[in-house]
């Protein structure tokens, strides 16, 4: 290595052409380097092993990303980079070259300005041993007056459950912007989640990341996967965290799964940040913790991103907390439960990012206000004697035990309960009162979600509807997609429906992370997976489309007539070879009334 820090930038270059079978450096790229005799660092030799990426685009700026795989971790590595407004690169709008080494893990982050707005732009890095990534392309935002558009948004890739189709499939997209609401990697180890029957892809490391080597390590495989890749190449993101980013069911003083015996959470929280950080195409400010930020695409779309998970969560709610065994049977202090639920100091964001959230919203006049964030802020509600069941199966799962049972009492229940609902719904007189007590008696399905910390809910829809903004929320998580109608509820809890809707929520499927077909139980059978989705949007006020077992991605369009969502589905995530399928289309309008969901039909 020492011989070839003595060479000057632009000699080393040479020489590197001139030898035989050298990679030819593009000449857009050489001069990057500069003609410096100076500089006597050890430089690597090296390749680009994960591809390229871009993201957090503005009307003038983007951030270009790469990864030098080096040689010898111990030096530097030099890496030239190019902005043209040609595939061929030869119509060049910026160029530099930048340094780095193992203190960011040799990721290359570099924020391009100076750009005009809503132009397509390529990209390229080079290092000076004659190594270069791929070309890649990238889009800054639009200005002024837009007529549409177009976000893919995904959520929840899980490596080892299978492979990133729904990448490939947005890569191919025709959408401006990738918009990916988190779960990007997944923390567990090998057989941990999916098991070891299920588990298609091993992880890398093998071991649950609890370190900044292993965070580094997961990340570096998963950039590994050509899908992936190709949608970074492609498409810009916009990104921001969930919780397996660092671990399952995060809140700001802990997660779900981390224990005492890992070491301190917020060591493991920092070496997560970090790494998120290097590996991701993110503007980083000077507190990396802080990662809400907005989106202005001209007068039609302001795109707020908001973090419900790491920086001010309160610890959820769980119902065990509120609950007595009283004749053999689990009983709720409902009051109890509800004081708490209501408690002002529980928060989702924290004070200084909800006031961000609102003021973003609220000071823009854009046609369509999106928040792009994790969780569900759709109210799923259902009945009470459902929850304790779905309870008794996730405990016989968490504890390893056969769930078919109480899965077969669910599906049973499910179809009980619906019916009287649906009687309920066509006004039939001989519904009893205890009938009628069964399916409105409800509580919210998943505390981890919106429904747990109604006060930071209703801040914002109650706002939202008071200035008449058109609000559209994208969620993910859940592995399931769903569309809700959303309303504002009075301190009680009461929704008010008669006020109209503020707007809708559209929520994705997973990219490979399984949902309620593996919960549930109903695995490949399609007539149990559509019984069950017919049962829940019954049961469910305000919910108006469940997909329960596919794993997708949605394209959501914005115009200022409309916003309108198509949820797109891959066949398969056990084989590379697949076939993708738009199964449901939805449609929101702008304005005071109108801001309800209804079907689009599909064009065949």
């Amino acid at each position: 290595m020492s011989n070839r820090a003595d060479l000057s930038r632009r000699s080393f270059l040479k020489s590197v052409a001139a030898g035989a079978g050298a990679v030819s450096v593009p000449a857009a790229l050489t001069g990057c380097f500069g003609d410096d005799d100076d500089d006597k660092r050890d430089l690597t030799v090296f390749v680009f092993g994960h591809g390229v990426a871009s993201g957090d685009p503005l009307a003038d700026a983007v951030i270009i990303w790469t990864r030098v795989t080096p040689s010898d971790t111990g030096a530097e590595a030099q890496v030239g980079w190019v902005v043209a407004t040609d595939e061929a690169m030869s119509n060049v709008v910026a160029s530099g070259s930048v340094y780095t080494d193992s203190r960011r893990d040799f990721t290359v982050k570099v924020d391009v300005t100076g750009l005009n707005a809503d132009t397509l732009y390529y990209y390229q890095f080079a290092g000076k041993d004659g190594a270069v990534t791929p070309v890649g392309q990238t889009r800054t935002l639009p200005v002024g007056s837009v007529d549409s558009v177009k976000l893919a948004v995904c959520s929840c890739a899980n490596l080892p459950a299978g492979y990133f189709n729904v990448y490939n499939e947005i890569a191919n997209s025709d959408a401006d912007v990738v918009v990916h609401l988190g779960d990007y990697i997944y923390e567990y180890g090998a057989n941990e989640y999916p098991p070891a029957a299920a588990q298609v892809r091993d992880p890398d490391p093998l071991v649950e990341t609890l370190t900044l080597t292993h965070y580094r390590a997961r990340y570096a495989k998963y950039r590994t996967d050509t899908a992936l890749q190709l949608a970074h190449q492609k498409k810009p993101f916009i990104c921001v965290w969930d919780d397996h980013e660092l671990a399952n069911d995060t809140w700001k003083g802990g997660a779900e799964n981390h224990d005492e015996d890992e070491g301190s959470f917020e060591e493991r929280r920092a070496a997560a940040i970090q790494a998120y950080h290097e590996w991701l195409p993110i503007r980083s400010g000077s507190d990396t913790a802080k990662i809400w930020r907005a989106f202005e695409f001209g007068n039609l779309v302001n795109l707020t991103m908001l973090d419900t998970r790491m920086y001010a969560r309160d610890k959820v709610l769980s119902y065990s907390d509120y609950t007595t065994i009283v004749d053999g049977k689990p009983v709720i202090d409902a009051a109890a439960f509800q004081a708490a639920l209501a408690d002002q100091g529980r928060g989702l964001l924290g004070s200084e990012q909800q006031q961000f959230a609102i003021g973003s919203i609220f000071n823009n006049n854009a046609t369509w206000q999106v928040l792009g964030q994790q969780v569900l802020m759709g109210r799923i509600f259902i009945p009470q004697e459902l929850l304790v069941g779905l309870g008794q199966i996730e405990a016989t799962i968490s504890a390893g035990g056969d769930a078919s049972a109480a899965q077969a009492q669910v599906a049973a229940l499910l179809v009980e309960l619906a019916t009287i609902k649906g009687r309920i719904l066509a006004g039939d007189p001989s519904v009893t009162a205890d009938e009628r007590l069964r399916v409105e008696a409800t509580a919210p399905y998943n505390l981890d979600a919106w429904d747990g910390y109604f006060p930071a809910r209703e801040q914002i829809l109650r706002r939202a509807q008071y200035f008449n903004k058109n609000l559209v929320v994208l969620a993910g998580d859940t592995h399931n997609a769903w569309a809700s109608d959303l309303y504002t509820a009075n301190d009680s809890g009461e929704v008010q429906r008669a006020a109209g809707s503020v707007g809708v929520e559209f929520a994705t499927s997973s990219v490979t992370s399984p949902g309620f077909e593996t919960y549930v139980g109903f695995g490949a059978d399609t007539a149990m997976q559509t019984g069950f989705e017919q049962a829940v949007t019954t049961l469910v006020d305000d919910l108006k489309y469940l997909n329960s077992a596919q794993r997708g991605y949605m394209l959501v369009e914005f115009t200022p007539a409309k916003s309108s969502c198509e949820w797109v589905y891959v066949d398969t995530i056990t084989s590379e070879t697949y076939t993708a399928s738009v199964q449901k289309k939805m449609e929101v309008k702008p304005g005071q009334g109108k801001r309800t969901l209804t079907n689009v039909p599909l064009v065949s």
